[in-house]
């Protein structure tokens, strides 16, 4: 179990934490800032010079959740994160991959009034003895807030938000602590452990009059995709495509609606599954059938109709060549097969050749 204690700089949140490790028994304190003080010890300055924050390293955000899975595993006990986390696509990535290891994360943020926040801000000391460093992290502080008043539009619906305006840390860590005990701000994110091979998966396009595309925005990855999911052992594909759809979308289907389109196989990358990747065209969803639409809440967190050109700023590249094929089959009436989102073209054995 991870306890992530999120909220702007100065919001107090590592005070809250250490007081909290001895509140919940076997708890650890597990700062991710110190992940980020190693990438920044280890690579080259041209690459650093990249990024302002280190959270924008990719690195980063797969070292976290991989490096509180390893302290899970060796102490056993939760952990206790404190932990600034103001980008929702950051946020879907970091607590997927938690997810996955089968990890239950429980969200607050620390939410003071903001004209105590101020003040909190401006009689922090962060660094005793240093006066001008100190002043840097309290700019640091003042220059963050506008980000945190626009994260907090998603971070209202997606964790447990605390005023603490009247709060001390400790009074702020026993709340934490009794909610942490009811449950009452684990996220609602489910995912299947990470497989140790491949996987197959069925996507299912849906579109509207204007022959776009839907797409769903799921609350467990950074990127937007298609319906659908992966297979189960002993299920067949188009069986899958049919389950997804009715689980994540609330739309029963049947099977003769469905064509193929296109069979993509995707390499896996880093810890990112790899494996065949099935494409069905789902017909047309018109206004009645976008009406009946009920999305999965644990899962998705919306879905659009998009175009073909909107779609290359929701979806990964690699995604985005399997969703291009796929609306060329369906124009062509011919199945595509793919390799890493690239058409492959296959020769056909000629009836001499089969003899």
């Amino acid at each position: 179990m991870i306890v992530w204690v999120n909220g702007t700089f100065g919001a107090g949140k590592t005070s809250a934490c250490r007081e909290l490790v001895e509140l919940l028994p076997g708890s650890v304190l597990f700062d991710p800032e110190l992940v980020g003080f190693g990438l920044r010890r280890m690579l080259p300055a041209d690459r650093l010079a990249t990024v302002s924050d280190f959270q924008d390293l990719a690195a980063w955000r797969r070292l976290v959740p991989e490096t509180a899975a390893a302290l899970i595993g060796e102490v056993g006990g939760p952990l206790v994160v404190p932990m600034t986390l103001l980008r929702e696509d950051y946020r879907d990535e970091i607590f997927g991959d938690l997810a996955a290891h089968g990890i239950a994360v429980h969200h607050f943020v620390l939410d003071p009034e903001e004209t105590i926040l101020l003040d909190r801000i401006a009689r922090r000391e962060e660094c005793p003895g240093d006066p001008e460093a100190s002043e840097r992290v309290r700019t640091w502080c003042f220059e963050h807030l506008p980000r945190y008043r626009a994260a907090r539009r998603w971070l209202v619906g997606d964790a447990r938000m605390l005023d603490t305006s009247a709060l001390t840390p400790r009074e702020t860590a026993h709340r934490i602590a009794e909610l942490v005990r009811v449950g009452d701000a684990r996220c609602p994110i489910v995912q299947a452990p990470d497989p140790t091979g491949d996987t197959v998966a069925s996507a299912v396009l849906f579109f509207d009059e204007q022959d776009r595309v839907l797409l769903v925005d799921p609350v467990y990855k950074p990127d937007w995709d298609f319906p659908g999911g992966v297979v189960e052992r002993g299920e067949a594909p188009t069986d899958a495509a049919l389950r997804e759809t009715a689980e994540e979308l609330g739309l029963r289907l049947d099977p003769s609606v469905l064509r193929l389109l296109a069979v993509d196989w995707e390499p896996r990358t880093g810890p990112r599954r790899g494996g065949l990747r099935l494409m069905y065209d789902g017909g047309l969803l018109d206004a009645a059938g976008r009406q009946n639409l009920l999305l999965q809440q644990e899962e998705l967190r919306g879905c659009r109709f998009v175009t073909l050109d909107e779609a290359a700023d929701l979806l990964p590249p690699s995604r985005y060549r399997r969703l291009a094929a796929a609306l060329d089959a369906r124009r062509s009436g011919e199945l595509r097969y793919l390799e890493a989102g690239c058409r492959v073209a296959l020769g056909l054995a000629s009836t001499a050749d089969a003899v």
